[in-house]
């Protein structure tokens, strides 16, 4: 039996290879030495590339595009092919032009990329596998920005997925929740990802990985997204190990309900010249018109208590102990603000003075005019820090990132084993946005780089920050495999437990350090925030 599985596998691979000479998209040089590189999905046979030490299959569907009526449902199973280039990237989901990612007007864009270690070891022993969801506030980015090599040659198999953003992934309506079978509406980008973690369930043992050690992992909208599947029912039993980087800034802030969610939805069917009640107007509006319309706020889009896929408020499930308890890695980056302050501030042209600091300090926090001025006068003096905009990246950092992480360990580490982090290289590169006036530190995002590539190459780092890059895909990777970041060649990292010296790892160049909550409740001023 097992002889003519191996003869029909090799049967297959020589006539996918032929089929491909024959189209001309394959290099002959590519199969002049082995097999052609295939991997079999149950939809069909995928034809990928290796790239050095990694094996790559590129661009495969997930689920059928959601064009036309199905815009805003849930993903369907995607079509069956019987040979398919997996050679490059597909198409990224609709959204405009910004520095975060590349405009694209295409609906057509439910796609993963595998990227798996090139060696012979995963047909006896699969490895573990990690799923990324990229970050962009749920209006910007693709799976695509990102190459995962340096993880893949520690041994772990790496999905990086896109998934649908901005008014098309999140827009709730009263009539898209009256047609819906479990009477939801706008978590389709939520749907989305699972719809992906069940692809890797079902397929990803056929390229080297182990479907029973899966590790989601996410930074930003991705880290709330990491959230949002532990405290989801309907994402029970897709994964088994969760990262989650600067996820918890929707945590700051009551999350919006189904309800509040259809009033913005009925406010979009307005914007694009429909009756307020008229899905089927909205269905037949352009993707321009909807990314044109839609909110550009940096907090515009984010997972609704629809009460089938979100049950109760993240953070409720999560400090309750009503989650998919697994072993947790999370964190944040010590001056998070400071590219918000940049892109919504300084950028814009309006830089933050000590005149229009209260009034900045009240749009950021969504505060009255008292509130801001009691936070700038008594709390926040300007006179502590070099200037206002120092001071109110600060406020942001605390207030919806720090703070908020602090509070979401202590709760979980009653339930499930929590590591926890703060990123605080000083100097960690910015490429992305020009120059401000102040420097931007340890920024939102800034600790991406170190675990992930980008696709057009490593960062410029020092000498230092490489130690401190290959120590944190050490840490990264570890965890996936056991679900405790130690092991490999980087410093110990000790679980957290509230108010021992060591509760929190502080990912500095050259060498993590681990730091006790003492420093960090003064340097975050959570006592402010939180009370405790």
């Amino acid at each position: 039996m097992g002889s003519q599985k191996s003869f029909g596998w090799q049967a297959k691979a020589f006539a996918v290879a032929g089929a491909l000479l024959l189209q001309g998209s394959v290099a002959k040089a590519e199969f002049t030495l082995s097999l052609p590189l295939i991997a079999t999905t149950d939809k069909g046979t995928l034809v990928g590339k290796q790239t050095g030490p990694v094996k790559q299959f590129l661009g495969i569907p997930y689920a059928a595009p959601p064009v036309g009526a199905k815009r805003w449902q849930a993903p369907a199973q995607e079509r069956s092919y019987l040979l398919r280039d997996a050679t490059r990237f597909a198409k990224h989901c609709a959204q405009p032009a910004s520095a975060f990612g590349e405009a694209s007007e295409s609906e057509d864009c439910l796609y993963l990329n595998v990227f798996a270690p090139a060696t012979l070891t995963t047909l006896l022993k699969p490895a573990p596998v990690m799923v990324w969801f990229h970050p962009g506030a749920f209006i910007y980015g693709e799976s695509d920005d990102y190459n995962p090599t340096e993880l893949v040659k520690r041994g772990v198999v790496v999905v990086t997925v896109n998934y649908r953003l901005g008014a098309l992934g999140w827009t709730a309506h009263p009539g898209l929740t009256a047609e819906a079978t479990d009477h939801t509406s706008g978590n389709y980008g939520l749907l989305d990802q699972q719809a992906a973690l069940r692809w890797v369930k079902r397929n990803i043992r056929n390229f080297g990985g182990d479907p029973s050690n899966v590790t989601i992992f996410g930074e930003s909208a991705g880290g709330v997204s990491v959230y949002s599947h532990l405290a989801s029912p309907a994402s029970a039993g897709l994964f088994h190990k969760a990262i989650a980087q600067s996820g918890t800034y929707t945590m700051a802030a009551p999350q919006v309900t189904l309800g509040e969610a259809e009033t913005k939805g009925k406010a979009l069917a307005t914007a694009l010249g429909c009756a307020e009640d008229d899905v089927a107007c909205m269905r037949a509006a352009p993707v321009a018109s909807i990314l044109a319309k839609q909110s550009k706020s940096p907090t515009g889009y984010a997972p609704n208590i629809d009460g089938t896929i979100l049950t109760q408020p993240t953070i409720v499930a999560l400090g309750t102990g009503q989650f998919n308890r697994v072993p947790l890695l999370q964190g944040h980056t010590h001056n998070e603000f400071r590219l918000f302050v940049a892109t919504l501030f300084e950028l814009q042209g309006i830089p933050v003075t000590a005149e229009t600091y209260p009034a900045a300090i009240s749009a950021v926090l969504n505060v009255n005019s008292g509130t801001a001025n009691a936070i700038a006068t008594y709390y926040y003096k300007l006179s502590e820090y070099p200037s206002p905009s120092h001071a109110l990246a600060a406020i942001g950092t605390d207030s919806a990132f720090a703070c908020s992480s602090r509070t979401l360990a202590r709760a979980l580490t009653q339930f499930t084993p929590v590591y926890v982090y703060e990123f605080a290289d000083e100097n960690a590169p910015q490429d992305v946005l020009p120059p401000v006036s102040f420097p931007y530190g340890s920024y939102h995002g800034s600790e991406v780089q170190y675990v992930l590539d980008s696709r057009d190459g490593a960062a410029a780092f020092s000498a230092d920050q490489t130690q401190l890059a290959n120590h944190m895909k050490s840490y990264w990777t570890q965890f996936a495999k056991t679900g405790d970041p130690n092991g490999g060649a980087a410093p110990a990292w000790p679980a957290y437990v509230h108010g021992t010296a060591t509760s929190i790892n502080q990912l500095v160049a050259p060498t993590p350090q681990p730091a006790g909550e003492q420093h960090f409740l003064y340097d975050h001023r959570c006592v402010f925030w939180t009370g405790y």
